[in-house]
């Protein structure tokens, strides 16, 4: 099984970009699944099998990683040899973090008060900055292949990402 050594697009047969089909993603994550599901290799060797099923958690962990958007352009980053974690302190810039006191404010405010449509309203704001995190993301890594600038908006992308669950987390609380 020559899988093992592959990156996850490759192994996949995707081109290396933030932009995937993901219909054929998943496709091709079915694929490679059932040719390398341990199952099929019962009767070979110990090592064969230890293979099948090296292969099959390889095929797991890629298809999450590629499948989530903020996951995938944190691997792409990786791929150009960009470190997330300096370019993530670099990119939170003074108007990101002004905007997240603003909502981490609004929603303080409206968990006090019971305002469930005001964390819904949040919720459409944090869902709008997402979309466009990502529409920059997909520019930057497949039109500039900047990859330090894309890693940057990772960070803020992961914050995004959190913030929203906590705003439906606060949603639920309300229910």
């Amino acid at each position: 099984m020559l899988l093992l050594d592959k990156n996850h697009f490759d192994l996949f047969n995707l081109p290396r970009m933030f932009a995937l089909d993901e219909p054929l993603l998943e496709e091709q994550y079915r694929d490679l699944v059932a040719a390398v599901h341990p199952d099929r290799f019962v009767t070979d060797s110990p090592e064969q099998r230890r293979l099948a099923m090296q292969a099959a958690t390889l095929a797991n962990e890629a298809w999450r990683c590629l499948r989530d958007p903020c996951s995938r352009a944190a691997y792409l980053c990786r791929l150009a040899g960009v470190s997330l974690d300096s370019a993530a302190r670099a990119g939170a810039s003074a108007e990101f973090l002004t905007e997240q006191m603003e909502w981490r404010e609004a929603l303080d405010e409206a968990r006090l008060g019971a305002r469930r449509s005001d964390i819904q309203a949040l919720l459409v704001d944090v869902a709008e900055a997402r979309r466009r995190l990502l529409a920059t993301v997909s520019e930057f890594i497949d039109t500039r292949a900047d990859f330090e600038a894309a890693a940057g908006l990772v960070g803020q992308l992961m914050y995004v990402d959190r913030f929203s669950e906590q705003v439906e987390e606060a949603l639920d609380d309300l229910s």
